[in-house]
C-alpha cells in the first residue's frame, strides 16, 4: 500500500490517463469485524463490481497459512434456523445464546431470524467511541466469547445434519467455510478464461510452520485451537486451506492461463516467524505485484491518445453515460412512456411536431427521457424492420458545460449528426441563426432507413445567452423521420407557455402527473419482493398514509429505501415516514449520518456537492484521507501511522446508502460520484455547506488537493484528538455527543504528527515519454476544479502562480484548443486580485493568439520576447519567464536571452464628453482604475475605466463646476462652483455634508464687478479658498463644514499650499512674495520676498524631507527657502531663468524629492535639489510648444506631449534619446495627469476621451538601447561577454552581452568602416573613412595608439593576437606588431575577403580570378591557384578542422577544396548550370564535409562534398541569412514569411534553428523588427540578431539532447537578473573620445612614429614572445 499503489496509479495515470484504484476491504478495518456479516455482504457487492467494470486486472488474491475461521450467519432461514436449534439440542448443547442474540423477522420473504446488532446487546459498546479503550477491550472479549460460541454450535449442528444427510452439503457450506474460500469461489470459479487473463493469485506457504505456533504473533499468520493451554494448530482449518489452495486453485488454472505464483518462506531456527523473514517477503512481493499490474495492464487496456482532443466524442460520451444510469432507474412504468413510443413510430403523413413532456420536480422526466434514449432503438427496429439502423442524440442540458450554452449545444448536436450521415460541415457558422439553419438542414439528412431521434432533457437549465429561453431554435416543423422529445418544469422562464405559441398541437404535450396510489403500492410490492422483503400489514397502514399525501416517484423511491431495512418486531408510527420528497431526502441524510458518524458524511457529501463536475471515488478517498477533522473522527489513536488515509469501505458504504441518488457519469476517462438530480443538490447544500468557515476551509482543502500541495511523499500535521471539533460548531443539536468542549483534554497532550497521506501529484499532463512532450494525457480533472477551488477560497496567489503563471498550464490549453477558455481564466483571475501583470499577460496571450494557435510550440519563445522587455516593471512576470526557461525548451529550442521587441501598448480608453472643453477636472484615486470627472454641466461623476462602467455620480445642477479635490485619504470631496461656495461631499457615499460661501476680503479694490473664487486646496482636515484679486484666504473645517478664520496677506493671492501633515499653510501672492500661515491657530509665521519681486508666485513646492520651501514664479525663476525654523526662513538659493520667455506650463516634484522638472512652453528643465543646478535641458523645436511633462517613477526618464499632436513622447534623461512615441489615436493630446499612487498617466485628448497608461510599462519600452541606426556588423569579444557593433556611424557602440544595455561607445574621427578584436577582447582595432587606424583599451575605453595615412580595406588579427594585418586597395597592405605598431613586412598585392590560416602561416585571399596564399613573415606570394581565363572565384572558405585545406566556389558552377601546403586540388564537384545566378550565402562544416548554401530562395542546398551529392531542404520561407554553429549540428537562419500568410500582425521575418543530422525544425522565433546582421558565438550555441533600429537581440539554443546547456541558462546573467527581485540598475554609459594627433603616420614605405608614442602597447594578454633579429627592431 504504502509504496506499489502510488507507483501503479502514476503509471497509469501518465500512460493511459486513467485512475488504478484499490478496493480493499480489509485494510483500515479492526480484525475483530473482519467476520461481520454486513460487511461481508459488501465485500460480495464490491468483488462483483469490480469483476464487472475494471477496464485492466480486477482481482488479486494473496493466500498465505491461515483459512480464517467460519462466520457468525447475519441471517438464516426460519427452517433451516429451526433445524440448526433442534439438532443443537440434540447434541445437548446449551442453546440459550442463539435465541438470546437471533430474532425472527416476519418482513423477510420467507421469515428469517437474524443476528441482533451488536450495539443492541453487548451494554456500553455505544459509548466506546469516547470512553478509554478499556471499555472496548472489554467489549472485544466479550463479544469474541459470544462468536465463538455461536460458531461452535453452528458447526457442531450443521456438521451432525450434514452427517445425518437432512442437510445438503451445498446448504452446510455456507455454515462452514471462511470468508476467503467464498472469495476465491465468487471470483475464479465461474469465469471465462479470457476473463482470468486480468486476476492473479500469489500463494505462499511457511515451512515447517507449525512448530512456532505458540509464539503468541503467530496467530495472525495462521489458525490455531487451544485446548488445555496448548496451543495448536488448528487441523480442520488446515485441511480445508489445502483444499482450496492446492485442488480449486490449480483446477481453475487447468482451465485457463491464470497468473498464479507460489513461494515458500522459511522461517528462522530461533525466531520463527520474524520481522526480517516477513519484510524480505514483502518487499519480493511489491516487486512481483507492481511488474504484474503493469504486464496486465498493457495487455488489456489500449492507449487511447486521439480522444485527448475530441471534444464531441468526450461530451457524447458524458450524456450517454448519464443515460445508462437514469434508465437503469427507472422502475416505475407509465403511460407517458407508452405516448412517447407511439410518437416515435414512423407516421403516415401530416404534420410532425416535437413532443413535449412536461412536469413539477421529481416527477420522473429524465429518467423517462433515458428510458425513452435507451429503448428507441430496438423500438424502431421492431416496428420498421430489422435493417433500418435508427440514430439518437440524448442530450440533459445542465449537466455539462457545453449542454447549458445553447451555442455549443447546437454545434454538438449538428456535428453529431455530421458525424452520423456522414456529412461534412465544411466550416461552422459564428453567427447562432446560422448554427440553426445548419440544424435545419441536416435534419433533412435522415431518411426512413436512418430514422432521427433527439432527445433534450431540461430545457429550463439552459443559460439565457442568445435569447436561447425564446426557444427561436427549436425546429417546430420536422421532416417525416426526425422526432424530438424535450422536457421542462411547468413554470420556470415561461418555457412552457413559449411553447405553446409554438406548437399548437394538444397531443404533443404529455404531462407527468402525481400517480394513483394503488399502482404506487403496487410498484412497492414489487420492488420489495425483487429482494426479498415485504412490509407486515400492520405497517402497510403508516405505508398507506404517507402514500396518500405524496405519489411521485422519487418520493415512492424514498419509502421504499426506508421500508426495506424495517424488522417485523420494529415500532412504526406516524413519524417513521416523512410526508414530502424533501423531508425524506434529508430523513435519508439523517440515517447515513447515524451509520456512518457525522462528520464523515458532512465533509463527504460536502464535497461531493461542492465540487464543479463532480469527484471520483478515489479522489474522495484522497481527499477525506487529507481532512483532518474526519480522520480525527474516525481514526483510533492507537494505528496512526504513515500512509494515513481513510480506510475505503467508509466509502463503499456511503455509495451504498446513496445508490441511485449518487449516480456515476463518465466524464472522459474518469468516473464521477454526482447527484442524480437538482433537488438532492440543493438539499446537500443547505445540510452540508451551510456554514461559511466550513466551506470556505474545504474548497480551500480541494484547492491544495488538485494543486498537488500533498504529493510525493509531503507530509500533513494530523493532530490526534478526538474532541477538537466541538470548536468547529457543527450543528450541535444532531450531535449530542460531541458537546464535551477541550478544557477535558489537556492541549498540551494533543501531539502533533505529521503523515504521508499518499495524493497523487497533479501535473496539468500526465506525460509517458518525456522526450515526445506531445504526447500526453491532459489531466481534466485539475483543469475543471482547480481555478474554480482558488477562486472559492481566495487563494489568489496560488491563482497566479499555480495557474495563470503556470507555463504548462497555458502551453496545455492552447495545445489542446481551449485558447479562449485560458484568456478568460485570466480575465477572471484579473477580476480576483487586480494585479497588472496578469491584464498585461492578457493583452499579450491575444496579439499572438493566431500564431500560437497554429504552432503551440513557439508559446514560450513568444512569451519571453514580449515578457522581458517589461519584467523589470512588472516584477511577478518572472515567475511565468522562469517557467518558459523551464518547460519551453522541451517544444522550442530557443530561448530569448535578451529582448529588443517593442512592446505593443494600448491604453485603457474612456470617452468622457464631445470635446475636452467641457472636462473641468479629472482626478486619479488610490484605486488604479477609478477616477472622478468634474464636467462643466456641474456633474462629478466617479468612473471604472476598465470596465468603463459609471459607478457613482453626483449632480451639483444648480451651478458650474470650477473645480473638484480630493482630501489625501479620499474621504472627502469638495467642489468649487460659481456660486462662490464649496460643496463638501462624502466620497464614498456621495452625499453632500455641507456648502460654504467663500468670502471676499472687507476692502475689495474692484467693486461691483463680479469675482469668482479663484483657486482652492486642502489638507488633511481644512480647505483653503480665496477669490480673483483677493487677499483674504478662507480656511474651511471640513469635519463641521464651517469657516474657520481668515488669512490676511499683503497682496492677491495667487496660490496656497499645505505642509504635508497639514500643520502650515503657505500663501504665494503678487511681487513674488510668500506667507507663512499655522492651520491650527491662524496665526501669521512669516512673509519673505525673494529677489526676482517682478512677477508672481506660480507655484510652491515643499521638501518636507530636508525642510525646505520653493518658490517658482511664472517666469520659471524659482528661490529656495530653509523652513527649518518656521517663523524665521532663511534664503538659500536663488535660481533665475527668466531670460527664457516662455510661459511655466507644469511643475513637478520628483517621488524621491530629488529632482524638479519644470515644464515651459518651450524647454523642459530638470534641477537637482541636492546642488540646485540644471541637471537637463530639453529644447522643443521652432514651431512646437509643450504640452505637458512628467517624470517616470525612478526619475530616469521623462514623458511629455507637444500641442497639436496625438502622441506621447519618452525621453531618457542620460542620453537624451527619445525611446518611444505612443500615438494616442483618439486625438491630439490636451493634458497629462499623473497618478502618484499607481504610477499611472492619465491622457485627455481633444476628442474627449480619456486615456489611462502605465508609466511602469512604458518605461520600460524606453529601457531597450538602441543605436538609432541599423546595425551593420557586429563583433563578439572572446570570452562572449560583450557585443561590439558598427553601424556606419562614427562611433562603434560596446554592449553588455546578458543584460543588453551599451556600456561604452568608441568615438572616431571619420565613419567606422573596420573593426576587429583579439582573442581576449581587451583590444579592438579600427579603421575609418578619414585613413586612420586606432587600438582601444576595451575595458578602459582608452585610445591607446593610432595610425594614420592609409584608407584600410580590410583589417585582420592572427590568431595568436601579435600581429595585425592591414590590407589596402590602392597601396601596399602591411603587417605589423600589434605590440609596438612596428611593420613586418609589406604585401604587394591586393587581396578580397582574407582569411588567416589557423597556423598563423598564410593569408589567404582572392584576386579575380586567382587564389593567393601569401606568407605572412615576407610578404611574398607562396602558394596559388590561377583558373582559366574568363573564370572568376566566387566565394572561398578555410575548412575549420583542417587549417591548410581551401574550399572555393568557382564562376563555372564547381566546388574546389584546394590543399594549401602542396597546392594541389584534393576534389572538384560540380554544381548544376545556373546555380550561382543568384548565390547568397556558403558555408562549410568544421569537417569539411557538407557544404551549404543558399541562393534567396525557400530552399537550403546542403552538398555534400565527398560524394557530390545535393540535398534540398525547404525551409519556412525566403532565406535571408544562414549560419552554421561552429560544431556543425545545427544551422541558424532567418527566413522573411511569404506575403500571403499576413495574418500575424508585426511579424516580419522568422529565426529558425535546425538540426543537421534530421533536417528538422527544432526552434522557431519570430523577429519583430527587419534584422539586419545575424551572427553566432562560437562556443555556446548562442545567436545574436542586429536590427533596423540600432538594437540588438540575443537569444541561446538549447536543444533537449543537451541538457548540458539547459544548465546554462539558469546560470547566465541575464536570466540572474531576472531572478533578483531588484530594479535593473542601468549601468551609466561612458563616451570614449579618439586621440587627436597621430601616434605614427605611414608612408610609401616608412613609419613616422611622433616623439612621445608610447612604443610598448603589448597588453595583448599573452607574454612576448621575440626573436633576438627582432629585439634589435625594438632597440632602433
Amino acid at each position: 500500500k504504502e509504496h506499489v499503489y502510488p507507483k501503479l496509479r502514476d503509471f497509469c495515470r501518465e500512460n493511459y490517463g486513467i485512475e488504478f484504484q484499490v478496493v480493499d476491504l480489509y485494510w483500515g478495518i479492526d480484525p475483530e469485524e473482519w467476520d461481520s456479516p454486513e460487511l461481508q455482504r459488501l465485500r460480495m457487492k464490491l468483488l462483483e463490481e469490480c469483476l464487472k467494470t475494471s477496464a485492466g486486472p480486477c482481482f488479486v488474491g494473496l493466500i498465505g497459512e491461515k483459512y480464517g475461521s467460519i462466520r457468525v450467519p447475519g441471517e438464516v432461514e426460519s427452517a433451516e434456523f429451526e433445524m440448526i436449534l433442534d439438532a443443537a439440542v440434540e447434541a445437548g448443547l446449551d442453546t440459550r445464546i442463539l435465541e438470546e442474540w437471533y430474532c425472527r423477522d416476519e418482513n423477510s420473504v420467507p421469515p428469517a431470524y437474524y443476528l441482533k446488532p451488536k450495539a443492541e446487546m453487548l451494554k456500553n459498546y455505544q459509548n466506546s467511541m469516547e470512553s478509554s479503550s478499556v471499555a472496548k477491550s472489554k467489549n472485544d472479549k466479550a463479544w469474541r466469547a459470544v462468536s465463538e460460541e455461536i460458531k461452535r454450535i453452528f458447526r457442531t449442528s450443521v456438521l451432525q445434519l450434514q452427517e445425518k444427510g437432512t442437510m445438503k452439503s451445498s446448504q452446510a457450506k455456507k455454515f462452514l467455510c471462511s470468508a476467503l474460500e467464498d472469495e476465491l469461489d465468487f471470483a475464479l470459479g465461474k469465469q471465462t478464461p479470457a476473463f482470468l487473463k486480468k486476476c492473479v493469485c500469489y500463494i505462499r506457504k511457511i515451512s515447517n510452520f507449525d512448530r512456532f505456533a505458540k509464539l503468541p504473533e503467530m496467530a495472525h499468520y495462521m489458525d490455531i485451537v487451544v485446548s488445555d493451554d496448548r496451543v495448536m494448530r488448528n487441523q480442520e482449518a488446515y485441511e480445508r486451506l489445502l483444499k482450496v489452495r492446492d485442488e480449486f486453485i490449480p483446477m481453475v488454472v487447468a482451465a485457463s492461463n491464470l497468473r498464479v505464483y507460489s513461494s515458500v518462506t522459511h522461517c528462522d531456527m530461533k525466531l520463527g516467524y520474524s520481522q526480517e523473514v516477513e519484510s524480505h517477503y514483502v518487499e519480493g512481493l511489491c516487486k512481483q505485484f507492481y511488474e504484474d499490474m503493469v504486464d496486465i495492464i498493457q495487455a488489456t487496456v489500449q492507449q487511447n491518445f486521439d480522444t485527448e482532443t475530441d471534444t464531441l466524442y468526450d461530451e457524447i460520451i458524458q450524456h450517454l453515460s448519464l443515460c445508462k444510469t437514469f434508465s437503469s432507474f427507472y422502475v416505475y412504468k407509465s403511460e407517458a412512456l407508452d405516448i412517447v413510443q407511439e410518437y416515435l413510430y414512423p407516421s403516415k403523413g401530416g404534420r410532425i411536431t416535437p413532443l413535449v413532456v412536461y412536469g413539477g420536480p421529481c416527477t420522473g422526466k429524465t429518467l423517462l427521457l433515458a428510458e425513452v434514449a435507451k429503448q428507441a432503438y430496438s423500438w424502431l427496429q421492431k416496428e420498421m424492420g430489422p435493417e433500418t439502423d435508427p440514430v439518437v442524440i440524448v442530450r440533459f442540458i445542465g449537466s455539462s458545460d457545453f449542454s447549458t450554452d445553447l451555442r455549443t449545444l447546437l454545434q454538438s448536436i449538428c456535428e453529431q449528426i455530421a458525424n452520423n450521415y456522414r456529412c461534412l460541415i465544411h466550416f461552422l457558422p459564428n453567427k447562432i441563426q446560422e448554427m440553426r439553419e445548419l440544424l435545419v438542414n441536416l435534419l433533412g439528412e435522415s431518411s426512413f432507413h436512418r430514422p432521427l431521434v433527439i432527445i433534450l432533457d431540461a430545457l429550463e437549465q439552459l443559460s439565457d445567452v442568445d435569447e436561447a429561453r425564446k426557444l427561436w431554435w427549436l425546429p417546430v416543423h420536422l421532416p417525416r423521420t426526425v422526432r424530438i422529445v424535450v422536457s421542462t418544469l411547468p413554470n420556470k422562464h415561461g418555457i412552457l407557455q413559449k411553447l405553446r405559441s409554438l406548437i399548437h398541437d394538444e397531443d404533443a404535450y404529455v404531462e407527468l402527473m402525481q400517480r394513483d396510489r394503488k399502482a404506487c403500492s403496487q410498484t412497492l410490492k414489487q420492488q420489495l419482493l425483487s429482494v426479498k422483503r415485504k412490509v407486515t400489514s400492520g405497517q402497510q397502514i403508516y405505508v398507506n398514509e404517507a402514500m396518500a399525501k405524496c405519489t411521485l416517484p422519487m418520493f415512492v423511491n424514498l419509502i421504499y429505501r426506508e421500508v426495506v431495512h424495517w424488522r417485523s418486531h420494529k415500532d412504526v408510527d406516524d413519524k417513521s415516514l416523512c410526508s414530502t420528497v424533501h423531508e425524506s431526502i434529508e430523513q435519508l441524510f439523517y440515517s447515513i449520518e447515524n451509520k456512518l458518524g457525522s462528520r464523515f458524511v458532512f465533509r463527504a457529501l460536502g464535497y461531493i456537492t461542492m465540487a464543479r463536475a463532480g469527484l471520483t471515488e478515489l479522489e474522495l478517498e484522497d481527499i477525506l484521507s487529507l481532512d483532518n477533522s474526519v480522520l480525527g473522527d474516525i481514526m483510533v489513536s492507537s494505528n496512526l501511522k504513515s500512509p494515513l488515509r481513510i480506510s475505503y469501505d467508509f466509502i463503499a458504504r456511503l455509495k451504498e446508502e446513496l445508490e441511485g441518488y449518487l449516480v456515476e457519469r463518465q466524464v472522459r476517462n474518469v468516473t464521477l460520484m454526482v447527484w442524480a438530480n437538482r433537488h438532492l443538490h440543493l438539499i446537500a447544500q443547505k445540510l452540508y455547506l451551510s456554514n461559511e468557515e466550513d466551506v470556505h476551509q474545504m474548497h480551500s482543502l480541494l484547492a491544495e488537493y488538485f494543486l498537488g500541495a500533498w504529493a510525493g511523499g509531503r507530509k500533513k500535521i494530523f493532530h490526534c484528538d478526538n474532541n477538537h471539533f466541538a470548536s468547529l460548531n457543527i450543528s450541535h443539536q444532531r450531535n449530542p455527543h460531541h458537546q464535551q468542549s477541550l478544557h477535558g483534554h489537556d492541549k498540551a497532550s494533543a501531539d502533533k504528527h505529521s503523515y504521508d497521506r499518499q495524493t497523487p501529484e497533479q501535473p496539468w499532463v500526465f506525460q509517458c515519454n518525456l522526450l515526445e512532450p506531445d504526447i500526453f494525457f491532459v489531466n481534466h480533472r485539475k483543469m475543471t476544479e482547480l481555478t474554480y477551488h482558488l477562486t472559492r477560497s481566495g487563494r489568489t496567489d496560488d491563482l497566479m502562480y499555480g495557474v495563470i503563471m503556470n507555463f504548462s498550464w497555458l502551453y496545455t490549453m492552447i495545445k489542446i484548443g481551449h485558447f479562449d477558455k485560458a484568456l478568460s481564466d485570466i480575465d477572471l483571475a484579473y477580476s480576483y486580485t487586480q494585479e497588472k501583470e496578469l491584464k498585461f499577460l492578457a493583452t499579450t496571450l491575444r496579439s499572438i493568439k493566431l500564431k500560437v494557435t497554429k504552432n503551440p510550440a513557439s508559446l514560450s519563445a513568444e512569451l519571453q520576447q514580449r515578457l522581458l522587455p517589461v519584467v523589470t516593471s512588472l516584477p511577478k512576470l518572472r515567475h511565468l519567464l522562469l517557467e518558459c526557461d523551464k518547460d519551453g525548451p522541451k517544444y522550442c529550442s530557443i530561448v530569448p536571452l535578451h529582448s529588443s521587441m517593442d512592446v505593443t501598448y494600448s491604453p485603457e480608453r474612456l470617452p468622457l464628453c464631445s470635446s475636452y472643453m467641457q472636462i473641468v477636472e479629472i482626478l486619479p484615486t488610490l484605486a488604479p482604475n477609478i477616477v472622478i470627472v468634474a464636467l462643466e454641466d456641474g456633474s462629478v461623476s466617479t468612473w471604472d475605466v476598465e470596465s468603463r462602467q459609471l459607478i457613482r455620480q453626483i449632480d451639483t445642477a444648480r451651478s458650474v463646476v470650477l473645480g473638484i479635490r480630493l482630501t489625501t485619504d479620499e474621504k472627502y470631496l469638495v467642489v468649487a462652483t460659481t456660486k462662490n461656495t464649496l460643496l463638501i461631499y462624502d466620497n464614498h457615499k456621495s452625499c453632500l455634508l455641507s456648502e460654504v460661501e467663500v468670502k471676499g476680503s472687507k476692502h475689495c479694490g474692484i467693486t461691483g464687478g463680479v469675482t469668482f473664487i479663484s483657486g482652492f486646496t486642502l489638507s488633511s482636515h481644512h480647505a483653503l479658498a480665496w477669490l480673483e484679486a483677493s487677499k483674504d484666504v478662507n480656511v474651511i473645517d471640513l469635519l463641521y463644514g464651517w469657516p474657520l478664520y481668515q488669512f490676511h496677506c499683503w497682496y492677491e493671492v495667487t496660490c496656497v499650499q499645505c505642509s504635508p501633515d497639514g500643520m502650515y499653510a503657505f500663501c504665494g501672492q503678487y511681487l513674488n512674495t510668500t506667507t507663512i500661515f499655522h492651520l491650527g491657530s491662524g496665526d501669521k509665521l512669516a512673509t519673505m520676498t525673494s529677489e526676482f519681486s517682478g512677477g508672481f508666485v506660480k507655484s510652491i513646492l515643499i521638501l518636507d524631507t530636508i525642510h525646505q520651501m520653493v518658490m517658482i514664479d511664472n517666469e520659471g525663476s524659482l528661490s529656495v527657502w530653509n523652513t527649518k525654523d518656521i517663523t524665521n526662513p532663511k534664503l538659500m538659493e536663488d535660481y533665475d531663468c527668466r531670460g527664457d520667455d516662455s510661459e511655466v506650463v507644469g511643475i513637478e516634484l520628483s517621488e524621491d524629492q530629488l529632482s524638479i522638472l519644470i515644464c515651459k512652453a518651450r524647454s523642459i528643465e530638470v534641477l537637482d535639489t541636492k546642488i540646485w543646478k540644471m541637471a537637463e535641458k530639453f529644447k522643443a523645436k521652432r514651431s512646437e510648444k509643450f504640452v505637458a511633462a512628467v517624470l517616470s517613477k525612478n526619475s530616469q526618464s521623462i514623458i511629455a506631449s507637444m500641442e497639436n499632436t496625438s502622441s506621447i513622447f519618452v525621453w531618457r534623461r542620460d542620453s537624451g534619446q527619445c525611446m518611444a512615441s505612443l500615438i494616442e489615436i483618439s486625438g491630439a493630446i490636451v493634458k497629462l495627469i499623473k497618478s502618484t499612487h499607481h504610477n499611472l498617466l492619465l491622457s485627455v485628448a481633444s476628442s474627449g476621451v480619456l486615456s489611462v497608461w502605465d508609466i511602469d510599462i512604458i518605461t520600460a519600452m524606453s529601457n531597450i538601447d538602441k543605436t538609432g541606426k541599423p546595425i551593420q556588423s557586429l563583433q563578439l569579444s572572446g570570452r562572449e561577454d560583450f557585443v561590439y557593433t558598427m553601424d556606419g556611424s562614427e562611433v562603434i557602440h560596446k554592449w553588455n552581452y546578458s543584460t543588453g544595455f551599451i556600456e561604452m561607445v568608441f568615438k572616431h574621427e571619420g565613419l567606422v568602416e573596420n573593426c576587429v578584436l583579439t582573442t581576449s577582447g581587451d583590444l579592438m582595432v579600427t579603421s575609418d573613412d578619414k585613413s586612420s587606424q586606432y587600438i582601444w583599451h576595451t575595458t578602459t575605453g582608452e585610445n591607446i595608439f593610432r595610425i594614420n595615412g592609409q584608407r584600410i580595406s580590410q583589417l585582420l588579427i592572427t590568431h595568436n593576437d601579435q600581429f595585425v594585418v592591414s590590407l589596402c586597395e590602392q597601396n601596399a597592405s602591411r603587417v605589423w606588431r600589434l605590440a609596438t605598431g612596428h611593420k613586418v613586412c609589406n604585401i604587394l598585392v591586393t587581396l578580397q575577403h582574407a582569411l588567416i590560416t589557423t597556423a598563423n602561416t598564410f593569408l589567404v585571399g582572392a584576386n579575380k580570378n586567382k587564389l593567393l596564399a601569401v606568407s605572412l613573415w615576407s610578404g611574398s606570394v607562396s602558394k596559388k591557384f590561377i583558373c582559366d581565363d574568363g573564370i572568376t572565384i566566387v566565394n572561398f572558405k578555410l575548412i575549420p578542422d583542417s587549417p591548410d585545406y581551401v574550399v572555393f566556389i568557382t564562376s563555372t558552377e564547381t566546388v574546389f577544396i584546394w590543399s594549401v601546403a602542396d597546392e594541389s586540388v584534393c576534389r572538384r564537384v560540380q554544381l548544376p548550370s545556373n546555380f550561382l545566378k543568384n548565390l547568397e550565402d556558403f558555408q562549410i562544416s568544421p569537417n569539411g564535409k557538407l557544404g551549404i548554401m543558399s541562393k534567396g530562395d525557400e530552399n537550403i542546398n546542403v552538398i555534400d562534398l565527398h560524394s557530390g551529392k545535393l540535398r534540398l531542404v525547404h525551409a519556412a520561407g525566403i532565406i535571408w541569412r544562414q549560419k552554421l554553429s561552429r560544431d556543425g549540428r545545427y544551422l541558424v537562419y532567418i527566413c522573411f514569411r511569404n506575403c500571403d500568410e499576413d495574418d500575424d500582425a508585426g511579424v516580419v521575418s522568422s529565426l529558425i534553428v535546425m538540426r543537421l543530422a534530421d533536417g528538422k525544425s527544432i526552434g522557431t522565433c519570430s523577429l519583430y523588427k527587419t534584422p539586419t546582421y545575424l551572427c553566432l558565438s562560437q562556443r555556446a550555441l548562442n545567436i545574436i540578431v542586429g536590427f533596423e533600429d540600432g538594437s540588438i537581440g540575443t537569444y541561446t539554443v538549447v536543444d533537449r539532447v543537451d541538457a548540458a546547456l539547459k544548465i546554462k541558462i539558469a546560470t547566465s546573467n541575464s536570466r540572474q537578473i531576472v531572478n533578483n527581485a531588484s530594479q535593473k540598475v542601468r549601468p551609466k554609459c561612458s563616451t570614449n573620445a579618439f586621440k587627436t594627433i597621430a601616434d605614427c603616420v605611414w608612408r610609401e614605405s616608412t613609419e613616422v612614429f611622433s616623439r612621445d608614442s608610447p612604443i610598448n602597447v603589448s597588453d595583448s594578454g599573452e607574454p612576448e614572445t621575440t626573436t633576438p633579429t627582432k629585439k634589435t627592431e625594438l632597440l632602433q
